[in-house]
């Protein structure tokens, strides 16, 4: 009996976590997740209703389980004064990309369980957080949350993002939230420009998530796409290099907003980067102090040899001194 009250314990916990994970999940779906029958998940959610969880059904296209903001806090053993002090830390933690993306997903959680009468408190609280990490672009907690709950419920989101002098309308499927030592960015599918883009949080403006879902299509792997974009891509010139020094010791040498860095075989590495020029591109692999190969463009491994000429011009003696 033991054996089996832990089973239907865990099972319950396990269908707390999918209705925290998405708005809306129609029975079939909940009990394909969980590998039961659908009649076993109405009553597992006359279970979580007990215990004071609010979920709540909805009929026709479109219904299915969702969890509403509970009235009083559901059992996570939490007071008025330690939710409000639990939230403001995950938003300092969250705005402050340390720890973020754990930061920001039990964030998610607990927005969907949180009391009306404490988000008000939560918001103004949150104004009073900053973070003493030097540079680092501010961002409205509420356009995190916004973002985040949209990526995961998979609805569209619209906002305002500068485009040369004007300010646009961007329609996207947000897919994740990517957090760098500096900023926040949002990797989506741009709906008018038919292609992947990636978003400066700090840059947006009247953020809001729509109510039109969407089947998520296939993606980049997010961190490496939005890292490549702010390293690279953004710049008028960029090189493909073939450092002959381990991954990790590079990595240790330029920021990750710098330069893509991945390992290619035993002590050798692949370093992309970019720059105003191909003269600057250079100097910066140069700078690191290791052997290196030019893999692309064609053009800089020319420019190579130009600033050899000039370096070797410049140390060279004269019958001045």
């Amino acid at each position: 009996m033991a054996g089996d009250e832990r089973s239907t314990t865990e099972r319950v916990l396990a269908l707390l976590g999918l209705l925290q994970q998405r708005r809306v999940w129609t029975g079939p779906e909940l009990a394909d997740r969980l590998g039961v029958t659908s009649r076993t998940v109405r009553r597992d959610v006359g279970r979580l209703r007990a215990l004071g969880y609010p979920v709540h059904a909805g009929q026709g296209v479109g219904g299915g389980y969702r969890l509403g903001p509970g009235q009083d806090l559901p059992p996570l053993l939490l007071d008025d004064e330690e939710a409000i002090a639990t939230v403001v830390s995950l938003l300092a933690g969250a705005g402050g990309a340390v720890a973020a993306d754990a930061a920001l997903r039990a964030l998610t959680k607990l927005d969907r369980v949180l009391p009306t009468r404490l988000r008000h408190e939560v918001r103004a609280l949150s104004g009073s957080v900053e973070s003493f990490a030097a540079g680092r672009a501010p961002v409205d907690p509420q356009v995190l949350m916004t973002l985040a709950g949209a990526c995961r419920d998979e609805v569209e989101a619209g906002f305002g993002y500068p485009s040369g002098d004007e300010v646009r309308r961007r329609r996207v499927e947000p897919y994740r939230l990517v957090a760098s030592e500096r900023r926040w960015y949002l990797l989506a599918y741009d709906l008018d420009r038919d292609g992947w883009r990636s978003f400066r949080l700090d840059r947006m403006t009247d953020v809001s998530a729509r109510t039109w879902r969407f089947r998520p299509r296939p993606a980049p792997d997010a961190a490496s796409y939005v890292q490549e974009g702010v390293a690279s891509r953004v710049y008028p010139h960029r090189g493909r290099f073939l450092v002959h020094a381990p991954a990790g010791t590079v990595r240790a040498q330029v920021p990750a907003s710098a330069a893509v860095v991945r390992p290619r075989g035993s002590g050798r590495c692949e370093v992309i980067s970019g720059a105003g020029s191909l003269d600057a591109v250079l100097m910066h692999v140069l700078l690191l102090g290791h052997d290196f190969e030019v893999l692309d463009p064609p053009e800089l491994a020319s420019r190579c040899r130009v600033l050899a000429e000039k370096l070797l011009s410049a140390g060279a003696p004269t019958s001045d001194h």
